[in-house]
C-alpha cells in the first residue's frame, strides 16, 4: 500500500552496517524476522547499526505482536498507523496500513477515514477508549487526565493496559522520528 507522500523521497542518510564483530548477531535477528514475516523492513535494517537497540526494538515489537499484551492486534496496529500518520512517517503509515488491511482484514476506506477522524476507526468501542488515550498521549501528553484513564477503565481496561497503550504510542512516535531523521521513507530505501 502506498499513502500520500509528505515530501519528496530522498536517499537515506546512513548506510546501516552491523559493527565489526556483531555481524552474526544482527544476521541471526534478521533471519528470525525473515522467517516470521517474509522480509526485513528497512526501518529495522537501520537498527543494525546498534545491535543492542535492534534487540530492544525487536523485543518491543514481539511484546505487542506476540501476545505479551491484552491489547488486540487491530488496536495496536491502529495506534501505530494513526501515530505515524500524525507524525508524517510515510514508511510506517504504509507498513501499518498493509497490516490492518492485508493481515487483519479491515476495510481500506474505513482505515483511511480514521486518519482525519479517529472515532471512525473500525474498532470496538472498548478499543476506541484506549485509542483516544494513545493519540492524546502521543500528541499532547500534558493533557491526558484522570478522566481519560477512567473512561478507559469503565470499558474494562486495567492499569497495565493503559500503560501498554501509552508505551505503544510513544514507541511508535520515537520510531517515526528515527526514520524521518535518517530519510528511511519507504521499503526498498536501502536497495
Amino acid at each position: 500500500m502506498q499513502t500520500q507522500s509528505y515530501q519528496p523521497i530522498s536517499a537515506p542518510l546512513l548506510d546501516p552496517q552491523a559493527p565489526a564483530g556483531d555481524e552474526q548477531r544482527v544476521a541471526d535477528i534478521f533471519n528470525a524476522i525473515q522467517e516470521r514475516i517474509g522480509f526485513i523492513p528497512d526501518g529495522l535494517r537501520l537498527y543494525s547499526l546498534s545491535p543492542p537497540l535492534l534487540e530492544t526494538f525487536v523485543g518491543n515489537v514481539t511484546y505487542f505482536n506476540g501476545g505479551g499484551t491484552e491489547l488486540s492486534a487491530e488496536l495496536t496496529a491502529m495506534i501505530r498507523y494513526l501515530v505515524s500518520w500524525q507524525s508524517g512517517c510515510a514508511f510506517c503509515v504504509d507498513m501499518n496500513e498493509a497490516v490492518l488491511v492485508d493481515k487483519l482484514g479491515l476495510e481500506l476506506d474505513q482505515v483511511r477515514a480514521a486518519r482525519t477522524n479517529p472515532e471512525l476507526a473500525p474498532l470496538a468501542d472498548k478499543d476506541k477508549a484506549l485509542l483516544r488515550v494513545a493519540l492524546k498521549a502521543a500528541n499532547n501528553p500534558e493533557f491526558v487526565s484522570q478522566q481519560d484513564l477512567d473512561a478507559a477503565r469503565q470499558q474494562g481496561w486495567k492499569d497495565r493496559d493503559l500503560f501498554d497503550t501509552v508505551v505503544q504510542a510513544a514507541s511508535m512516535r520515537a520510531f517515526n522520528i528515527v526514520l524521518r531523521t535518517f530519510k528511511v521513507e519507504h521499503q526498498g530505501a536501502f536497495a
